[in-house]
Parts: structure tokens; C-alpha cells; sequence
């Protein structure tokens, strides 16, 4: 207990994280390159238990992942331009027990698509949720114009699954899933949308990175997509977190 209490405390936000990327990417990097910090998965099933935590651990910073990328922001003390603007958070720096709020996600994102993606491309974004939206904000980085897809129709800018069809998915060569539909242990689902459309003209991108290979871009593959699975994402969007938790603050 005593050298754990020496090591600067980082750590992961959600429910049912057992799955977590961020756990095993940041042990082993401070095994690699011998830090002296640990990483812990603070599993909560409500945001009203996120107090609890920093009231009893010591901690620098913290990544924030489903269900709590939105409303983690009423429990912060400042949040980032950028962060505030995509409306989810899901990287946390503490210092003077001040907790800030980033978001890493749309970098990552973007930086695992930004050689890819061709001018003029239209996206499907599946979901309306805190990574949805991430994804959108890097998506007008990228000069790509999105539809949102979600199961009831929320406002004028999105469309139903039950609306998508023959015309629509040959307009929109990207199909991003943003939802947690077909990960594990649920891995034989799948978003519902006509996957008998797509062909070798698509990229289908799954934010999901367990499996390996989801169903959505298993299907997709077979029918001559290209598939991105959301591995690239995660480790840019880590890397992203690190930088902030070891930034120096601004001098005032």
C-alpha cells in the first residue's frame, strides 16, 4: 500500500468497464518506461458517485467513457474551448483540486482517418451519444458533411434507422458506429442498418475495439468494405490524455 500511495493515481470513469482499453495501455506504458503511476478503472453505475472518488483518492487525471462523456461536465470546475463546444468530455486533469475537463476523442479520431478519408465524402454517424459527437467535430475538421442516425428522430438533422435506404448509403461512403451496440460480451449484435447495401465503396468505421472485429465490420468486410475497428482511436486519443495530465499549467 505504501509505494501505491508514492505513485501518481490516473485512472478510468465508467460502467461495466471490466473491458477497458485505457487500463491495460497506460500499465503497460508505465511499466515500459518504469513512471511510477498506476491506472485504475473507477467503475460507478451513477455520475453521482464520481465525488466519492476524488474525495477519497489522490488523482491526477482521469479518462471518461460511456455512459458519463456528458454528464460528467456538471461535476467539473472548468472545461476546455474545444471540449465545451463537442458537449462531451472524456479526459480529466486534476492540479490544486481543480478538475478540468479536455476531450481527446475527436484528435484521436481524427488523426486515425485524416490519411484516409477522401474530399467530398458524406458521413452516416450512428448514435447521438458523447463519442457521436466527438465524431462529428472531427468530422468538420475533415471537410465531411454527416448525418446523424439515431432510433427516433430527434431534430431535423438526423434521420432514423428506418429511413436509411438504397439512395441514402450510396450517398454516404463513411458509416461510423458511435454506439456500444455489438461489444463484448453483446458481440452477436448489430447496429441496425441494411448492411446488404454496402459494398466496395464504403468505409465502415466501428469506435468499438472488443472485438477486435465486430459483427458490423465483419459483414461489412465480407461485402468489400474497408474496415476500421476503433483500436488507432483509443491509442491516439491515450496518448492525447497523457499530454494533458503532464502539461504545466498556465501561469497565471
Amino acid at each position: 500500500m505504501k509505494s501505491q500511495e508514492q505513485s501518481k493515481i490516473y485512472g478510468l470513469v465508467g460502467r461495466n468497464i471490466g473491458y477497458s482499453f485505457s487500463k491495460k495501455f497506460f500499465t503497460e506504458k508505465f511499466k515500459k518506461e518504469k513512471i511510477n503511476c498506476v491506472y485504475t478503472n473507477f467503475d460507478i453505475q451513477k455520475i453521482e458517485e464520481f465525488k466519492s472518488i476524488i474525495n477519497e483518492f489522490n488523482i491526477h487525471g482521469l479518462n471518461v467513457t460511456i455512459p458519463y462523456k456528458e454528464s460528467i461536465i456538471d461535476q467539473l470546475d472548468s472545461i476546455n474551448p474545444i471540449a465545451k463546444e463537442i458537449g462531451a468530455v472524456n479526459t480529466i486533469k486534476i492540479h490544486n483540486n481543480v478538475l478540468s475537463g479536455y476531450n481527446t476523442d475527436y484528435l484521436g479520431f481524427y488523426e486515425s482517418l485524416k490519411e484516409i478519408i477522401k474530399p467530398n465524402t458524406k458521413a452516416l454517424i450512428l448514435g447521438t451519444g458523447g463519442a457521436s459527437k466527438a465524431i462529428a467535430y472531427a468530422l468538420k475538421l475533415l471537410k465531411v458533411k454527416y448525418v446523424f442516425v439515431s432510433r427516433s428522430k430527434k431534430n431535423k438533422d438526423n434521420i432514423t434507422y428506418n429511413e436509411i435506404n438504397q439512395d441514402i448509403i450510396d450517398k454516404h461512403k463513411l458509416i461510423i458506429n458511435c454506439t456500444p451496440v455489438g461489444t463484448h460480451p453483446e458481440t452477436e449484435q448489430i447496429p441496425p442498418i441494411p448492411i446488404s447495401l454496402i459494398n466496395n465503396q464504403h468505409i465502415v468505421y466501428d469506435l468499438i475495439y472488443n472485438p477486435t472485429k465486430s459483427l458490423l465490420l465483419e459483414k461489412s468486410q465480407e461485402n468489400g468494405a474497408m474496415i476500421i475497428n476503433g483500436y488507432q482511436m483509443l491509442e491516439n486519443q491515450a496518448i492525447e490524455s497523457w499530454k494533458i495530465w503532464n502539461s504545466k499549467p498556465k501561469q497565471s
